[in-house]
C-alpha cells in the first residue's frame, strides 16, 4: 500500500467513526461517510456498495449494544427484522432499473414534517408509552419496516430517522425507539450488502478499515445515548433531520 493510500484509509477511517458516531444514535450517518468516499474517486455504485458494508459493521455493533442494555424490544423485532431485510433487497434490485432521484423532494417534505412535529412535541419521547402492537398497527408497523426496508436499499438518507419517528409514534421513548431502529437497519445493511457484493460494487479495502473505525464509533455513540437518555438523542435527532434537510435541498438545486 502505497503512501497516499494510507493517507486515504487514515482519512476514510476517521469519517468512519464520525459518521457512526452519529449513526448509532439517530442515524445520517451516510451525511458524512458517503462523501468521504465518494472523495477517494470512487464510482457511485461502488462508494455506496463499500458504504454499506462499513455501515453494517457499525450498526451491528449498536444493535449488540443497545441490545445488551435492554433498549431493543425483541419482540417487534423479531418478526419486523425479516420484512426490513427483504424489502432492503427488493429496493436494491428496483434501483438498478429505475433512477431513484425523482425521491428527492418527497424525502426533504418528509423529513420537514418529522423535524417541525418532533420540536414541537416538547415531551414526546421522553417516555414509553408503548403498549404491543395489535390489530391495525401491527399491519401499519409491518409495512413501515418493510417498507423503510425497501427504500434503504433504493435510496437511503433519512432511513435511521424514519425509522425512530415511525417507532416514536407506536410509543417507544427516545432511546429504545433508537434501539429498535438500529437493529432494523442492521436487517437492511444487510441485504444491501449481500446484493451489492452480488453485484460486484464492493471496494473491501477501503470498506474493511473504514468499518473498524465505524465499530468504535458506534459503540462510543449508542453508550452515549444509552446513558444520557432522551434529553441527549431528542436534539440530536432534531438536529440530524435539519442537517438531512439541507443535504437534500442543496443536491436539488445542484441540478
Amino acid at each position: 500500500m502505497g503512501h497516499i493510500d494510507v493517507q486515504i484509509v487514515v482519512f476514510l477511517m476517521g469519517a468512519g467513526f464520525s459518521a457512526a458516531f452519529v449513526d448509532s444514535v439517530v442515524g445520517g450517518g451516510g451525511l458524512i461517510s458517503l462523501p468521504a468516499l465518494l472523495l477517494t474517486g470512487l464510482p457511485p455504485t461502488a462508494a455506496l456498495g463499500t458504504n454499506k458494508l462499513a455501515s453494517l459493521m457499525g450498526s451491528l455493533t449498536s444493535t449488540l449494544s443497545f441490545l445488551r442494555s435492554g433498549k431493543i424490544d425483541v419482540r417487534i423485532i423479531c418478526w419486523q427484522f425479516p420484512l426490513a431485510f427483504f424489502g432492503s433487497a427488493a429496493g436494491v434490485y428496483v434501483v438498478q432499473q429505475i433512477p431513484a432521484r425523482f425521491l428527492t423532494p418527497l424525502v426533504v417534505v418528509m423529513l420537514g414534517v418529522i423535524t417541525v412535529y418532533t420540536f414541537t412535541r416538547k415531551d414526546w419521547g421522553s417516555a414509553s408509552t408503548y403498549a404491543g402492537v395489535k390489530g391495525r398497527t401491527a399491519w401499519l408497523s409491518g409495512l413501515a419496516a418493510l417498507g423503510l426496508g425497501f427504500y434503504d436499499g433504493f435510496f437511503g438518507p433519512g432511513t435511521g430517522t424514519f425509522l425512530i419517528f415511525a417507532f416514536l409514534l407506536v410509543g417507544f421513548d427516545f432511546v429504545v425507539a433508537a434501539g429498535n431502529a438500529k437493529a432494523l437497519n442492521f436487517a437492511s445493511n444487510l441485504a444491501a450488502v449481500i446484493a451489492f457484493g452480488l453485484f460486484g460494487s464492493i471496494h473491501f479495502l477501503y470498506a474493511l478499515p473504514m468499518g473498524a473505525a465505524m465499530i468504535l464509533g458506534a459503540l462510543a455513540g449508542s453508550r452515549l445515548a444509552i446513558r444520557k437518555g432522551a434529553a441527549y438523542v431528542r436534539p440530536l435527532f432534531i438536529f440530524m433531520a435539519a442537517a438531512m434537510i439541507s443535504k437534500q435541498m442543496w443536491d436539488l438545486l445542484q441540478r
